[in-house]
């Protein structure tokens, strides 16, 4: 037994386990064969049906281009069937049964099944929702086995997210038809192996090239619309995010068709190098800083020494990490509430009663939460109905949440081409959920 065969009866071994122990009882084994068996009976006879429908359409269509004919040509007679593996809905058909010609059955191309297709495809596309859920590689395989009654092996699951690949590849390049006047970017960073010049010898005396993890950062790119619309249209991998990367974000958006003159504001966590990439490929462009960010920095340069914090009344008094956990509430609630003002002139006095208040016991993070602080002010510019979404990079920073629990669950991606496709599987699952599907092909 190899090693792939022993994994593979260890894992079936171990589904039925849990599932004999965590659910409900079986059915009696032979029924449930039974069961299964008669299924998939019904199964093969549909597809080996619309199989052979779809032959005898290709042959009618090519007997009715040689009219002239008077005699129906050898290669377009009937030639009984070849057997093919088949994972289904139902179950695993081992002998589905493929109609053939007697010649030209190599370059046929099939729409039911492909030549080497071996999952139909609304399978594929259950797995593929598994695994923008969270599920493992390994989940994948317990749940399928479930389904089909057999084990996948780890290279046949991981053609869920190579299938996904083509789309993905696309959706990347398709023209963006509708500029929408505000941009929220971000990066969020991943880990991703790559090639080294060494190499190793595995078990089977195979030479093996020897990778090495890297942190690389995702840079997407969400576009917000004056009627409250909001979608990613773009996104890229990139070593770091300073001028260089945010340049080629820019160059890369103007390529697809991105109108730089319609984009009015761009919000950011303040991440270096922007504004510079702003200038060259979005002249019209002001720039929005994040507000939960502009809190969240201040908070870093608290001392908690100056003037006593009011605690609830209690029978202990309480420790001091509960009141710097009090101090910091107060005074990220008291800054939050600036940009809460429905006017700027507003904001602009409750910023000045903030500093009033808070200066006093925290000079040092008033004064930092200060610095820069017009630029918190630019979405000002737009309709009030826009403010909760284009002050703070919340939006994508949700979005980042969703994909971070799937790569955190894969560790280092193999390659940078399995790092974007799951971010794209992430996407679409997003835009679908939430409705945004016509605005998530961007065209």
């Amino acid at each position: 037994m190899t090693t792939t065969d022993r994994t593979t009866a260890e894992l079936a071994d171990t589904v039925k386990r849990i599932w004999r122990h965590s659910f409900q009882a079986e059915l009696d084994s032979a029924l449930d064969q039974r069961l299964r068996a008669q299924a998939l009976v019904g199964v093969k006879a549909a597809l080996e049906a619309a199989l052979l429908e779809e032959l005898l359409t290709a042959r009618e269509a090519a007997i009715a281009s040689l009219a002239d004919a008077t005699r129906l040509p050898n290669h377009l007679y009937l030639s009984g069937s070849y057997s093919r593996q088949v994972h289904t809905l139902y179950g695993t058909l081992p002998d589905l049964r493929m109609p053939k010609l007697r010649a030209g059955n190599r370059t046929r191309e099939w729409h039911i099944l492909t030549r080497y297709q071996r999952t139909m495809p609304q399978l594929l596309d259950r797995m593929c929702y598994l695994y923008t859920l969270g599920l493992s590689l390994r989940d994948l395989q317990e749940g399928m086995y479930l389904i089909l009654g057999t084990v996948l092996s780890r290279q046949a699951v991981n053609r869920v997210t190579l299938a996904a690949q083509t789309p993905m590849d696309a959706w990347r390049v398709q023209p963006i038809a509708d500029t929408p006047p505000v941009l929220l970017v971000d990066g969020v960073w991943v880990t991703i192996q790559y090639p080294t010049s060494e190499t190793w010898t595995d078990r089977s005396g195979h030479q093996r090239r020897r990778v090495r993890a890297q942190e690389r950062v995702v840079l997407a790119v969400m576009g917000v619309w004056p009627d409250g619309r909001h979608a990613l249209i773009h996104y890229t991998i990139a070593t770091t995010e300073d001028t260089a990367a945010w340049q080629q974000v820019g160059q890369e958006l103007r390529d697809r068709g991105l109108d730089h003159t319609a984009v009015q504001m761009v919000v950011s966590d303040g991440t270096k190098g922007l504004q510079s990439a702003m200038k060259q490929h979005l002249p019209k462009a002001r720039l929005q800083r994040c507000t939960v960010h502009k809190v969240r920095g201040m908070t870093r340069y608290l001392h908690y020494q100056n003037g006593a914090d009011t605690a609830p009344a209690t029978d202990a008094p309480p420790t001091p990490e509960e009141c710097h956990q009090q101090r910091r509430t107060a005074i990220s609630t008291a800054a939050l509430e600036i940009f809460q003002a429905p006017t700027q002139s507003e904001a602009e006095q409750r910023l000045a009663a903030f500093v009033a208040t808070w200066a006093p016991l925290e000079p040092k993070a008033v004064k930092t939460f200060q610095r820069g602080i017009k630029h918190c002010f630019t979405f000002y510019q737009c309709a009030v109905n826009l403010h909760p979404l284009v002050r703070s990079t919340n939006l994508l920073e949700r979005f980042f949440r969703e994909f971070r629990a799937k790569a955190d669950e894969i560790g280092a991606f193999p390659n940078e081409d399995s790092c974007l496709t799951v971010f794209h599987l992430v996407m679409v699952r997003e835009h679908a959920k939430h409705d945004r599907m016509s605005i998530a092909k961007t065209g």
